[in-house]
């Protein structure tokens, strides 16, 4: 064999270690543009290594679509948009594409292909880092962006972590992870959609890309952030609007809103793993009857299964389900269900034997089903990403609503399989376009919801409530998401406030967490602070798992018992108000559950780590998580004035205050010129609560309006216009409340108004409609007097607002109300 003298060989090592970066490591460049072709709102782009496609969506949003090879055929799961006509110039010379709408601008460089995105007034907003752009290593496509100074990054829903994401790099791939590390990274969902914040600009991307993902916000680099997958397109949309409202607003217009849900949804619900046999059911739901604490729902977990089995009832613990979901129903309390995708292998099992032969379930690349373990053994999975396993599920699922339950909680939908190591040569039909699991495992969940919904709305012909753990971008369309297997940990409970905060600027406004915590005892003081949030989160549901204390209200010792229930009361209360913020949510994709970061972007305070976990409830309230074991707590009021929602003590925003901590309150502020309707107390949305609406209005500078909506909370007939929608405006310089002529063909089911004022001067008389009507004065309590526990039996007075009240008839005309 002939041998490279040594000289030689050096002078080889050196040329090799001169050769371009590119070549040596295999990083490929989009390269230069080579072709560009104009074609109405849109640009195809052929450069040195890549195919390119750029549409414009909206007048604010610009779409990227990037590949090696000729871009195929469009499809999403979850964008279910198409473009808007849009008047857009779009103009070229040597050095340069220009797309402009009356928006935004973008500017596509030639040599090498790399985009920027421009205000209307020329300011950056986002831009290629240069020298890196869009690049592929093997399969792995990555677009790099310039760092811009003091960026901030929140969003990407499901993560862990700090409300500013700065710093951090985070990956999707939908994961089963009991009982998780408050940093762990990843979980459940993937919702690969983040905000960026800098120099008086916002900005939103959404990478619609459903291989594993990764995002990087300068962790380890001080140069740019980035987002890439392991695979697919390189394929984002870039969302321009100066209010971050209007950049969530113009996300879920790509990826979809929530529905309305039933109403019942929305009040307390009472879990554990697992509540069982039929008599313990009963216990719980008497009991919550008994000590008067409201609730609407009772789950039930893997138990009431045969052998784990789906779409089966242990005939022992439940012998007649029907009958149990009957009179649960008649007590004011709907059952939900949950149900895993595995499908026991066995034969003569109705669901394996039908499902076999009807060739449903996923298979590895030899045609041979894939076969996993999970809770009853052995499993097949359906094919979610094929009609026919959609229709085949739908088929299943109505066996539940025919049993009378009312909601399907879909779990273990990541996919979870023990070893949490589902092969990659496993094929799913992605709508007659198979592909492996890389590609289809970050959308199983967001199929399985789909067919989940579509199945019980069908059967139900009423809207159904459904839950997810695994997610995708779009489930918010058919279902609500929890935050899966927590701690009873006082990290985990502020975590949970993060994520349900970052979900909500991710499209998810229908969300939850195992309130109490799922693994492990709570303290009696977490337990207590827990469900006080619990009363400000859209999905409020107690849940603890198996082989722990039990987690009922009532299992914590009296003195928590009445603290829990005062919330609990306080939520029921606040029923008209939740109601419409979910209305609102669901024709916007406004959150219900809003970091402050949403109405107070560029304030640099409400990034702050010792702030960062307060919110905002709808609009109006503010609350101030806080450990239970904490005496004092700093809390930041934004600007404006905010009152205390106990005492109507009113602070100026624009400042922080040390203020002190008990566990019989939580500290929750309302904002000034806020209006927030409410409603007498009922111990379930089945009974109708007094027909009177208690109107608060509180004094303020700003003007403010407020969509109240009413319909039966159950039905689809709102979809036809069956509704009640009525704007409220409180103008301050005219020192008027203005009810709007509701919309709709819904009657109201409250005859009269009682305006409870906080914070106005002292008055005899309001006029109506030029009517003069009287006014009261008095003290207002939202909590009742908690007792002393002591032998004589006292109660510690609860606190109260100085209110002035007036009641009027509540008619469907044109309301003039003078202050």
């Amino acid at each position: 064999m002939n041998k490279i003298p040594l000289p030689a060989f050096s002078l080889l090592l050196l040329l090799l270690t001169r050769l371009p970066l590119t070549a040596q490591t295999q990083v490929v460049p989009a390269g230069n543009v080579n072709s560009v072709s104009i074609s109405g709102q849109q640009v195809k782009i052929k450069t040195t290594n890549a195919f390119a496609e750029v549409t414009v969506y909206s007048p604010s949003i610009i779409r990227v679509r990037m590949d090696k090879r000729p871009l195929p055929a469009d499809f999403s799961y979850a964008v279910t948009a198409k473009p808007l006509p849009v008047k857009a110039q779009i103009t070229q010379n040597n050095s340069e594409i220009n797309i402009v709408t009356d928006s935004l601008k973008m500017r596509i460089q030639k040599a090498p292909f790399a985009v920027s995105f421009f205000s209307p007034s020329g300011d950056v907003i986002s831009e290629d880092e240069a020298g890196l752009g869009t690049s592929w290593i093997g399969d792995e496509v990555t677009t790099y962006k310039k760092m811009q100074e003091n960026e901030r990054f929140i969003g990407l829903g499901e993560k862990t972590g700090n409300l500013d994401r700065k710093g951090e790099g985070y990956t999707n791939w939908n994961s089963d992870v009991f009982g998780y590390a408050a940093n762990r990274d990843p979980i459940y969902a993937t919702i690969p959609f983040y905000i960026g914040i800098h120099h008086q600009q916002n900005y939103g991307i959404f990478f619609d890309n459903s291989y594993q993902s990764d995002f990087n916000f300068g962790a380890s680099n001080n140069r740019f952030s980035s987002f890439g997958a392991r695979g697919g397109e390189m394929n984002y949309y870039f969302i321009y609007h100066p209010q971050m409202a209007d950049i969530i607003r113009s996300y879920t217009s790509l990826t979809g809103r929530m529905p309305m849900p039933p109403l019942w949804s929305l009040g307390y619900q009472q879990n554990r793993y697992s509540y069982y046999p039929d008599t313990e059911v009963y216990r719980i739901a008497q009991t919550l009857r008994e000590k008067k604490i409201p609730a609407d729902g009772i789950t039930l977990d893997i138990h009431y299964m045969d052998a784990y089995k789906l779409f089966t009832w242990n005939k022992d613990r439940f012998p007649d389900p029907a009958q149990l979901t009957g009179r649960l129903k008649d007590m004011g309390f709907r059952v939900t269900v949950i149900v895993d995708p595995g499908i026991k292998v066995e034969e003569g099992y109705h669901a394996y034997e039908n499902g076999k032969k009807e060739n449903i379930f996923i298979k590895y690349n030899d045609g041979q089903n894939y076969t996993g373990q999970v809770w009853p053994g052995w499993c097949h999975f359906p094919d979610f990403t094929s009609e026919k396993g959609r229709s085949w599920w739908k088929s299943q699922v109505k066996s539940y609503i025919r049993d009378g339950v009312s909601g399907i909680w879909n779990d273990m939908n990541e996919i979870a399989t023990w070893g949490q190591k589902m092969p990659n040569n496993v094929i799913f039909d992605y709508e007659g376009h198979p592909t492996t699991h890389l590609q289809a495992h970050n959308i199983y969940g967001l199929q399985m919801v789909r067919a989940s919904y579509e199945g019980t709305r069908e059967a139900l012909q009423k809207r159904p409530f459904l839950l997810t753990r695994a997610a995708y971008s779009g489930s918010q369309r058919y279902s609500a998401i929890w935050t899966g297997d927590n701690r009873a940990e006082e990290d985990h409970m502020l975590l949970g406030v993060r994520l349900l905060n970052s979900l909500g600027v991710s499209g998810f406004p229908f969300a939850g967490m195992d309130v109490g915590g799922f693994t492990g005892n709570p303290s009696v003081g977490l337990y207590t602070r827990w469900m006080q949030i619990g009363a400000f989160i859209p999905y409020f549901r107690n849940h603890t798992g198996v082989n722990t204390k039990s987690a009922e209200p009532w299992a914590f010792g009296e003195e928590a018992l009445e603290i829990t229930r005062n919330y609990v009361n306080l939520r029921y209360h606040m029923l008209p108000y939740l109601y419409s913020t979910m209305y609102a949510a669901s024709r916007t994709g406004m959150p219900v559950m809003r970091t402050l970061a949403l109405q107070n972007t560029f304030d640099p305070q409400v990034y702050d780590t010792r702030f960062q976990n307060q919110y905002q409830f709808g609009d109006a309230f503010m609350i101030a998580p806080f450990e239970s074991t904490k005496d004092f707590g700093s809390i930041y009021f934004p600007k404006g004035k905010w009152y205390n929602l106990y005492t109507d003590a009113v602070t100026t925003g624009g400042q922080d205050i040390i203020t002190p901590l008990n566990i019989k309150t939580l500290p929750v502020y309302v904002k000034e010129s806020s209006i927030v309707p409410m409603q007498s107390l009922v111990q379930s949305t089945r009974e109708k609560p007094a027909d009177t609406l208690f109107l608060h209005l509180y004094k303020g500078s700003q003007p403010n309006t407020f969509v109240y909506y009413e319909d039966d909370g159950e039905s689809f007939s709102y979809e036809k216009g069956d509704f009640y929608e009525r704007a409220i405006t409180y103008d301050p310089a005219q020192q008027t409340l203005t009810l709007q002529r509701p919309k709709g063909s819904y009657g109201s089911q409250f005859h009269h108004i009682k305006l409870i004022l906080h914070g106005f001067d002292s008055k005899q008389r309001i006029t109506v409609n030029g009517s003069a009507t009287t006014v009261s004065a008095g003290p207002f309590s939202f909590l009742s007097p908690i007792s002393r526990f002591d032998p004589q039996g006292s109660f510690i007075p609860a606190e109260s607002c100085p209110v002035q009240v007036a009641t009027f008839a509540n008619s469907n005309e044109l309301l003039n109300v003078g202050l």
